[in-house]
């Protein structure tokens, strides 16, 4: 099994603003180093490379980021043990408070891609349900599963 994550985010600004101009011209470098990562399997992108102009909810203002990764390790490792902590850090000063989970993660078996509607229901299924074996956070942090498919 694989670990799968959607993270989703409101912006405060228009992507072209001077005001997100750190955050659009970092984003080819944090990817880079993403798709670099031990245990990085896959991430959303679309033909320029981002995943910035793929609409979310039918809002422009929400961007979304999904990636599978081999683990939930894997996946904290990049976002916290690189240079992405420092962007994280600065999430505030781009994105606005959601008053319901902005990211979920679930467990894919190896080879599956996920879809972006497949994500959504899992985001859905964390804010309506809790986290469970099927949706959760870091906060639990679920197992992986004992069957793997080979």
């Amino acid at each position: 099994m694989h670990l799968a994550q959607l993270n989703i985010g409101k912006i405060r600004f228009n992507l072209e603003s001077p005001e997100m101009a750190d955050f659009v011209n970092n984003l080819d470098p944090i990817n880079a180093i993403a798709e670099q990562s031990p245990g990085f399997i896959w991430r959303l992108k679309d033909e320029s490379g981002d995943a910035t102009n793929i609409e979310v909810e039918n809002n422009p203002d929400i961007i979304v980021n999904m990636s599978v990764w081999e683990s939930v390790e894997s996946l904290k490792n990049f976002m916290f043990k690189t240079h992405h902590i420092d962007f994280l850090k600065r999430k505030k000063e781009w994105f606005l408070p959601l008053s319901e989970a902005s990211y979920v993660l679930w467990w894919i078996p190896k080879g599956h891609i996920p879809t972006l509607q497949e994500a959504i229901t899992k985001l859905d299924h964390l804010r309506e349900n809790g986290e469970s074996q099927d949706a959760f956070s870091f906060k639990s942090s679920y197992a992986k599963p004992e069957f793997e498919n080979h």
